[in-house]
């Protein structure tokens, strides 16, 4: 298979500007009192979510008005385009809004539905991940690379949550935490900066958006590791809502066999 054409290097220049705004609207709210919305799923909204969301798609729109965007907290427009934009501004607010660190900003962009940029940015920890079609993945613009890992039985393995496995979730949940080195949960996207960066093997989520996962794509493949949804398949804008992500081919065909057994 050919490798895929790299994308124009002014998409690439507005996506690091992206960083420059959301990075600032999000430390601005840190540990700050803010009042708290529940969404329809009861996971916490505040106001930095759809500030942060606003000015990125103000951003996007003066640079590239022909570009569509999909966004958490305010939905579609233009979304037939051929490049889209998708957005998670705060991806990990149970985490924000309890005073940890570890939330980020999403940032994908797609072409004809497949993600072909991504940025995945810790605003408190000052660590950002990009990749894209024709690039190597970098973290704070020096390259990474996910780590080889044979076997399960040395796998590190995380997730967001253990309450995201319900029903036949939960039996795919306890055969791959039965066969791995070790289990961790927490971290929301930054456990898939650390599959790219070669500290962790394994990521196997359910209920998840294309804003939670899209951006992922080009960030670990251009660092070498594997994303797929649990059929095995590659990830777009029609995917469902679980995903596996592995640094080793070997660690994502073991997982999926645990998962579809």
């Amino acid at each position: 298979m050919a490798a895929p054409a790299a994308i124009p290097a002014e998409f690439l220049t507005l996506a690091k500007s992206l960083v420059d705004i959301s990075r600032p609207i999000l430390r601005g709210y840190y540990r700050t009192k803010l009042d708290i919305i529940s969404k329809g799923d009861e996971s916490p909204v505040t106001k930095a979510d759809r500030e942060c969301e606003a000015a990125l798609r103000a951003a996007i729109n003066k640079a590239f008005p022909a570009h569509g965007i999909i966004g958490e907290e305010f939905g579609a427009e233009n979304a037939e385009a051929e490049f889209v934009w998708v957005l998670d501004p705060l991806d990990g607010t149970r985490a924000f809004v309890t005073g940890r660190p570890t939330f980020g900003t999403l940032i994908a962009l797609t072409q004809g539905g497949k993600p072909v940029l991504g940025v995945i940015d810790m605003p408190i920890l000052s660590d950002c991940w990009i990749g894209a079609a024709g690039h190597a993945t970098t973290l704070n613009g020096d390259p990474v690379k996910a780590r080889a890992c044979a076997g399960l039985k040395d796998a590190y393995f995380s997730a967001a949550l253990p309450q995201m496995f319900q029903g036949e979730a939960q039996g795919a949940h306890d055969r791959i935490a039965g066969a791995v080195k070790s289990a961790t949960y927490g971290g929301d996207c930054y456990q898939y900066g650390m599959v790219a960066t070669g500290f962790i093997d394994l990521v196997v989520e359910k209920t998840l958006g294309i804003y939670d996962y899209l951006s992922l794509v080009p960030v670990l493949e251009g660092a070498g590791a594997h994303i797929t949804d649990w059929a095995g398949k590659p990830l777009h804008t029609k995917s469902g809502d679980a995903v596996v992500a592995a640094g080793d081919k070997r660690i994502l065909d073991a997982a999926l066999a645990l998962i579809n057994g």
